[in-house]
């Protein structure tokens, strides 16, 4: 009998593993995929993760990794017309964190061997589970064959096609946006450094993130969907809004992606928990989904040990979930915002866009912008 079960070795479920075995939990990670992806993906860690973090030695290794942005830069039309430092949103960590998810990954599974050797099992697909009065059964298949795994807990950590939110009969309500992009990583050839940097342009907004080794990622707005996006593509959609030159042939990464909002109707099932995108997906823009679920799984992984033997008191786990579903509604409202801002504009509404942000820049407002997307309201 185990204490708990995280489906799902991404991100969230790897963090949530390390956290409940720092508490000395009996924790087992499954995960279906038999290798780690080799992909960038999500990128930004913001300081409230890398706070929680620090509570099980992982923050250090990250920032060490990975590519520190203390401020960001706002342009339009071939000029800088505003500022964002990040100086006053933490004591500890000032600053928002670039890495490239396989890597942060990386470092979160090395951490968690150190606590639980062996408690990520690779190539382990769980096929369903079944709750009883004091334990979860489930059901879970490797390529030796089927078999059982009982925990007094499990925490369903599997995103956004989650079986475990189906096998809990957890309804969900989706809205496809219509908003499509187009991202990759260059070779970063630009002036600016460590700055992260959003042009807001009639056309539709470019963002661009520095990335460690000398990369950058770049992110735009189209237009139109595009079935077979190129290199060539994305560098001639850049240097047409922006004035920037990226080389094709400096390209790393390149991926197209659409945008869905996602929300479970609820996040606890008797002794099963969601987190992550197995409890609510929000716009990639902006980079808070991947910290959403961080900061479920630091919320939860103190209730845990009552949970799971049963002294904890009942409401424990009713007030987390209250408190984490305000948090993903904040955070989709945030993420439409940010799409919003994006689209293209002209005429009067181009104007008005700028005047909003331009007083959004001034000294009093803007440390709450900084707060707002550093995500510290969380």
């Amino acid at each position: 009998m185990l204490d708990a079960v995280v489906v799902g070795g991404g991100p969230v479920g790897l963090f949530t593993g390390a956290l409940l075995a720092h508490q000395g939990l009996d924790v087992q990670v499954l995960e279906q995929r038999t290798e780690p992806i080799r992909h960038s993906r999500a990128i930004g860690i913001h300081p409230p993760a890398l706070e929680a973090f620090d509570g099980v030695g992982i923050a250090r290794a990250i920032v060490s990794e990975g590519t520190r942005i203390r401020h960001g830069l706002l342009r339009s039309d071939g000029r800088t017309f505003g500022s964002l430092g990040f100086d006053g949103v933490s004591a500890a960590h000032p600053y928002i964190v670039a890495l490239d998810q396989h890597r942060t990954e990386a470092l979160i599974a090395a951490r968690l061997e150190q606590l639980r050797p062996g408690s990520l099992r690779r190539g382990v697909q769980v096929r369903g589970l079944e709750q009883e009065a004091d334990h979860v059964r489930l059901q879970v298949a490797t390529g030796h064959g089927g078999s059982g795994l009982n925990a007094r807990m499990v925490i369903g950590a599997d995103g956004g096609n989650s079986l475990v939110r189906s096998a809990c009969r957890i309804d969900v309500r989706t809205t496809v946006h219509g908003d499509q992009y187009l991202m990759g990583d260059f070779i970063d050839e630009t002036p600016d450094g460590r700055a992260a940097v959003i042009w807001l342009e009639p056309q539709g907004v470019v963002e661009s993130f520095p990335l460690p080794h000398g990369r950058r990622r770049w992110v735009v707005r189209l237009q139109s969907p595009v079935t077979d996006p190129t290199p060539e593509l994305l560098s001639g959609l850049i240097q047409a809004r922006t004035g920037t030159a990226v080389a094709a042939s400096g390209n790393r990464m390149l991926s197209g992606f659409g945008v869905r909002t996602q929300t479970a109707g609820r996040m606890v099932a008797g002794r099963v928990v969601l987190v992550g995108d197995a409890a609510h997906q929000v716009s990639p823009i902006g980079g808070q989904g991947m910290n959403l679920g961080w900061l479920d799984a630091a919320a939860l992984a103190p209730l845990l040990p009552d949970a799971a033997n049963g002294s904890g008191e009942a409401k424990a786990l009713d007030r987390f979930q209250g408190r984490r579903m305000r948090s993903a509604a904040i955070a989709a409202r945030v993420a439409q915002l940010n799409m919003a801002m994006g689209r293209p504009v002209d005429g009067y509404r181009l104007r008005g866009r700028d005047l909003l942000l331009r007083a959004l820049l001034t000294a009093g407002p803007r440390a709450a912008l900084a707060r707002a997307y550093s995500m510290r309201w969380l």
